[in-house]
């Protein structure tokens, strides 16, 4: 089984997650140019990467600087999501074994704490869409499960390399999430790991391509 998942399923995923996110662009490209072709007519490259810009650093605009503990969270979520998996050492050692590159890596230790930083985040967001009122009340039960679904590959592995509970098992239970929410980006909000680009340029053009505007 893990044989299986660590070679053919892995590939297969690789093909689904990157050709749905390309696919997934391509379409709501052409359905903007058809239903909000006016926004083209003020596409100005430096309104959008200053929008771009402005919405990646910490507290870059001013509704992030109006709510600083939840952008402080966000940051920290998106910053150990990304480097936990490209940076832990044995993900490097498979990935040079498999495809002959791999990243530097980071300390074992370190690792360790960037996941459980990132599962205590996961916990704020859960508990946050809980209690505040706003928030809650546009929140339905798939936003919960991509939130658990998201961190199942970093609990699962966390305990493998601790040999917490069953090593074969937590593995398996691994890969199959890690595979899971790879395979769901494309087709749920997810995908605004790539989509928040293209709004955030959108969203430029609009106010300081059409209007000289921040949009931030």
């Amino acid at each position: 089984m893990y044989s299986f998942l660590a070679g053919p399923a892995l590939w297969a995923t690789f093909i689904v997650f990157f050709g749905g996110l390309f696919f997934r662009i391509i379409h709501l490209y052409r359905l903007s140019r058809k239903k909000d072709s006016v926004f083209y007519n003020h596409a100005d490259l430096k309104w959008g990467l200053k929008s771009i810009v402005r919405w990646i650093i910490p507290w870059g605009s001013a509704s992030m600087r109006q709510q600083p503990v939840f952008t402080f969270m966000v940051f920290i979520f998106h910053i150990t999501l990304l480097a936990v998996p490209l940076f832990l050492n044995a993900h490097n050692i498979l990935w040079d074994e498999s495809w002959g590159i791999s990243l530097w890596s980071l300390p074992n230790g370190l690792i360790d704490a960037m996941t459980v930083i990132l599962l205590i985040s996961i916990v704020f967001f859960v508990v946050r869409r809980l209690v505040r009122s706003e928030v809650r009340i546009i929140t339905g039960i798939w936003d919960y499960i991509l939130l658990v679904l998201t961190a199942l590959p970093f609990l699962t592995g966390l305990l493998a390399y601790h040999q917490v509970g069953p090593y074969d098992t937590m593995m398996i239970l691994h890969l199959l999430t890690a595979h899971l929410i790879l395979l769901l980006i494309p087709f749920t909000k997810l995908a605004h790991m790539m989509l928040f680009f293209f709004t955030r340029a959108f969203i430029g053009f609009e106010l300081g391509g059409r209007r000289g505007a921040r949009s931030w």
